[in-house]
């Protein structure tokens, strides 16, 4: 016990003497929230330090300007609005992009299911490819999406618990959520969440309202763009 007291010690000075991260971090990036400044508004998330490969993937692109002018390249109303794709920056009008999050870097993220983080409204989670050519169910390297989502009703989320979560049952804390605030549980376990917005959820809104192509693209017929990406000061 006393050895790995000393340990813990010893590695808590190196990295106050050193604290950058190996990722391209420092270790006061770790505690400030992520500003998505967007042509329809401003968008705090704050992420969750139960997903650290998620968290710090996206602080580091966050911070080098990765995501900025990029395009919510895919927008489903009353579902999800989905942006990081870097093909997007040049996506011309008309022009298709990646759906299940193919666009990107050539890494992937291992999956990092939490049974505290769920697809409620507002929820940040990172797209991927499908099942069957993806079967770890691992995060794309960059795109990500925010939930809209809906609001459910009892027999709603029973009927959905039967179906397509082929048994699995919502807990009690997040059906109150799922009844109210509104989400996306058919997702739960099946896609990592990292955070959540903690400001700008009628931005969130906006940018679902926008009109678009419709399926299979459903991107935006008028561009909702990010102009910039940057870490905050946690207020």
């Amino acid at each position: 016990m006393i050895r790995i007291f000393l340990t813990a010690c010893l590695l808590a000075f190196i990295v106050s003497c050193n604290p950058r991260l190996s990722s391209g971090l420092r270790v006061h990036d770790l505690n400030k929230d992520v500003e998505i400044i967007t042509t329809k508004g401003i968008i705090i998330l704050r992420l969750s330090d139960s997903t650290p490969l998620h968290r710090d993937n996206f602080l580091r692109l966050s911070k080098t300007g990765y995501y900025d002018s990029l395009l919510f390249h895919r927008v489903i109303r009353n579902f999800m609005v989905q942006s990081g794709d870097p093909d997007s920056r040049q996506g011309h009008p008309g022009k298709p992009m990646s759906q299940g999050g193919s666009g990107g870097p050539t890494y992937s993220i291992p999956a990092e299911f939490r049974s505290s983080l769920f697809h409620k409204k507002g929820a940040l989670a990172a797209a991927r490819q499908g099942d069957d050519v993806n079967p770890s169910k691992s995060s794309s390297g960059s795109q990500f999406y925010i939930v809209q989502g809906k609001t459910f009703t009892d027999a709603g989320l029973d009927s959905l618990e039967t179906g397509r979560l082929k048994g699995r049952k919502i807990p009690a804390e997040f059906r109150s959520v799922y009844k109210t605030l509104g989400g996306a549980p058919h997702l739960d376990q099946n896609y990592t969440v990292f955070g959540e917005v903690i400001k700008g959820l009628e931005v969130v809104d906006s940018i679902a309202a926008s009109p678009t192509s419709g399926p299979p693209l459903d991107r935006p017929s008028k561009e909702v763009r990010i102009l910039k990406v940057k870490l905050v000061r946690r207020s």
